[in-house]
């Protein structure tokens, strides 16, 4: 935590702030390591305080130990004036998009009574920037996590058979992970059969699966907060041509952006690694998403992999390649994994196996 405060304070200076207050939930965690679902951090070089109501105090004080911890009550507007009052600074930063417009209103009601003149400064991606490259500690549990879901679809997929309902395989493989290790998972599981395959999110329903037709299983576990992201798609008895070719043209954008991706490209270049593969085989209105994703404490962050990316792939990031071809009316293929990036190449960290029928 020390260290993950101490890039705070360079980014801090570098927008020419004197401190911050952290609402956002896994960016409060990821700075102090309190877990609870309500408090502050307010953050300066002089002070590191964790502001929360007393169903949190006991906790805070045993996950926070670098933090000073305040308790507090009621509305901001009861509490805010207190410790801005105590500050330092004049130039307080505010995560813009994390706080509604009400606290907004709050914030600056409760600084405009302490009469020392702070403005507040909206913020954006700051905390989320320092997550995007993750160390050491983060890697081993985001390994542990995929590791889960490695697991989970090598014990359930052999096991299915036509007949059980997408609901019915979903909770076979939570329970899996549960059962296994993983904490409540960090989405709804996506087991979708047939037409149902080409909605990218959709979710289990009591359709039962059938031979012949894509099933699309897009899981996750969590592991002391950090999440995984694997999606396999599968065809009971082996598919029609179709299948077999939307299946082959995904997989190979997929290991074309993996074979090829390295350190320093955008987002927006990644993305172009495996769309292009998906557009010269004649489906570029059917792949809708962007590559991939950032994995950690949120199960989409940074980085993004996408049209537009700005986001700057670099040594110690997480990220998903996500490749999928989605046909109305027949369904959809998708196959994602997670890598890291070292050593300028990508490393793969879910390594179940890719098999398009079973």
């Amino acid at each position: 935590m020390t260290d993950r405060l101490g890039k705070l304070y360079s980014q801090l200076a570098s927008k020419g702030l004197d401190a911050i207050l952290v609402s956002q939930g896994e960016n409060r965690r990821y700075l102090s390591g309190f877990t609870g679902s309500a408090g502050f951090l307010l953050i300066s070089k002089q002070r590191s305080i964790l502001a929360t109501d007393f169903r949190y105090v006991e906790q805070a004080q045993v996950q926070a130990p670098n933090f000073e911890i305040v308790r507090i009550e009621g509305e901001l507007s009861k509490w805010f004036p207190r410790l801005a009052a105590e500050l330092t600074t004049h130039k307080l930063g505010f995560e813009g998009r994390a706080i509604s417009f009400s606290t907004y209103k709050e914030l600056t009601d409760a600084l405009s009574n302490t009469k020392k003149g702070i403005s507040l400064v909206p913020t954006d991606g700051l905390v989320e920037s320092l997550r995007a490259v993750k160390d050491k500690e983060e890697r081993k549990l985001l390994e542990k996590a995929a590791a889960l879901v490695d697991a989970a679809l090598e014990e359930i997929l052999p096991q299915v058979k036509p007949g059980i309902s997408e609901k019915e395989l979903a909770w076979e493989i939570e329970g899996f992970l549960r059962r296994n290790g993983s904490e409540p998972t960090p989405f709804e599981l996506i087991v979708a059969s047939g037409l149902n395959s080409a909605l990218p999110h959709a979710r289990p329903t009591d359709r039962a699966i059938s031979r012949g037709e894509p099933v699309v299983i897009d899981i996750g576990a969590k592991v002391e907060g950090y999440s995984s992201d694997i999606t396999r798609t599968i065809c009971l008895g082996g598919g029609d041509s179709t299948f077999k070719q939307v299946y082959d043209i995904v997989l190979g954008a997929q290991l074309t952006a993996m074979a090829t991706l390295q350190a320093g490209i955008s987002g927006e270049q990644a993305d172009r690694l495996g769309r292009t593969v998906i557009e010269q085989a004649g489906y570029k209105d059917n792949f809708g998403h962007g590559l991939g994703h950032g994995v950690g404490l949120a199960t989409h962050e940074e980085p993004r992999l996408g049209t537009n990316s700005t986001s700057i792939l670099t040594e110690g990031m997480v990220f998903t390649i996500e490749p999928g071809i989605y046909i109305s009316g027949w369904g959809g293929v998708r196959i994602e994994d997670m890598v890291v990036l070292e050593d300028g190449k990508v490393r793969l960290l879910t390594k179940a196996k890719k098999i398009r029928s079973a």
